[in-house]
């Protein structure tokens, strides 16, 4: 009974966050001789308090601890040093320009071969 009552809460939280969103949609285009400045002030609170009323929802709650987690483990990442990130640029943009020069030797060999059973050459 408990869990019912909780759904039913839950669904209850999100068909206001559907109304809320839907109104605002439907004001912002009925005061569209407002300025816009006003207009995008007024949304941009209105953003806050739907993600506030998500949050309180079991689905909202959840995608918090995720955020919460994911800001853990981002702060146990070993981030390269600037010398380590300009060595490996290095090192890619270099085998990139070999790659490059061995496609365009490749190229011109298959079009020098065709060109010479084919007889085209002038």
């Amino acid at each position: 009974m408990k869990e019912k009552s909780a759904d039913l809460v839950n669904r209850l939280k999100w068909l206001l966050v559907l109304i809320l969103l839907l109104a605002g949609i439907a004001a912002n285009y009925y005061y569209a001789s407002i300025p816009w400045a006003i207009r995008t002030s007024i949304g941009i609170v209105l953003l806050a308090i739907l993600a506030a009323l998500a949050l309180w929802t079991i689905q909202g709650a959840k995608a918090w601890e995720f955020m919460k987690a994911a800001r853990v483990e981002l702060r146990k990442v070993v981030w390269p040093t600037r010398q380590e990130t300009t060595q490996t640029t290095l090192v890619v943009v270099a085998m990139v320009v070999v790659t490059a020069l061995f496609l365009w030797g490749v190229d011109t060999l298959f079009f020098w071969a065709v060109s010479l059973i084919t007889g085209q050459r002038g």
